[in-house]
């Protein structure tokens, strides 16, 4: 794939969000902050969020929401490129975040679900009705990690729940074009989990969860985004890349990618053929002209 570079120099960028206007909302983890990249690659800060914002989608609201993970500690390679670590010593706790990207103000939405402190929100997406799912990555520290899942919350701060409860390490989330499935990437275990719906914000629990094809080799898989067609396409690191899994689990096709820590994929432009990826260690976001378009998200501006 030709692949242009739109914008540098960002501090662990992940969570694109592609705007109608050309633009497209990243994180900067390494910073704390969310800024936007304009279609010439000019940088402008959105907000000072502080800790670690690892993923963003609007909302019906007009806002954007964001998934603070609490921070990391940074180490750099020899070579320069970042890597995120452990928990850090000034760890500020994880959150879901409401921001106004008119004005840059912020509001915490959830810090807690029925009195359990959220450990490291990851990443997010809005179904029809107006309400979000979203995953918990959790902290990992010298001698322990957390156990986490998948929470389903309302935009307005009035309700959150733990819909699946424990998984190893979730991370990217997404739903099949009818809302009918969702679908979670597992980091440490490189698996990808369909799960029914029952309603809205509901695990149909007489259904279980099936595993999407299994990508050959030693891989960990970050965020994901759903094309048109329904695949699963799931940014993949250590191999660094992006995987599209068939939605009906029958195999997949990887598209490399040039950075061992290829975290996200949004798509944009015109007829969202345009996919929007972050290759984080090296700062950079990049865009390629994707073989199939993406499916639009609810309340994408």
């Amino acid at each position: 794939m030709e692949i242009t570079e739109v914008a540098s120099g960002l501090g662990f960028p992940e969570g694109p969000v592609a705007l109608d206007d050309g633009s497209v909302l990243v994180v900067e983890i390494q910073n704390g902050t969310l800024t936007r990249v304009a279609a010439n690659g000019e940088k402008t800060l959105v907000a000072d969020l502080g800790g670690g914002p690892n993923g963003a989608a609007m909302g019906p609201d007009g806002y954007c929401y964001v998934c603070n993970n609490g921070g990391f500690e940074w180490h750099r390679g020899r070579d320069g490129r970042v890597f995120p670590g452990n928990q850090p010593a000034d760890y500020s706790g994880g959150r879901i975040e409401r921001v106004n990207i008119q004005t840059g103000a912020v509001e915490r939405l959830y810090e807690t679900c029925e009195g359990e402190p959220l450990k490291g929100p990851n990443d997010l997406v809005f179904d029809r009705e107006g309400g979000f799912w979203f995953t918990d990555h959790g902290k990992t520290r010298a001698r322990d990690r957390d156990r986490t899942g998948v929470f389903y919350a309302k935009a307005d701060g009035s309700q959150i729940v733990e819909a699946i409860f424990p998984l190893e390490g979730p991370n990217g989330i997404g739903l099949s074009p009818d809302e009918t499935e969702l679908y979670v990437a597992e980091t440490p275990t490189g698996r990808v989990w369909a799960y029914s719906l029952a309603e809205p914000g509901v695990i149909d629990s007489n259904q279980p969860r099936r595993m999407l094809a299994q990508k050959p080799g030693f891989h960990m898989f970050d965020s994901l985004a759903v094309d048109a067609t329904g695949g699963v396409c799931v940014a993949t690191l250590i191999t660094g890349g992006i995987t599209v899994h068939a939605p009906d689990g029958s195999g997949t096709t990887f598209y490399p990618m040039p950075d061992v820590l290829t975290t996200n994929i949004a798509f944009g432009g015109d007829n969202l053929t345009d996919a929007y990826i972050t290759l984080s260690t090296t700062g950079r976001l990049i865009k390629v002209s994707w073989p199939t378009p993406g499916l639009r998200l609810n309340f994408q501006i």
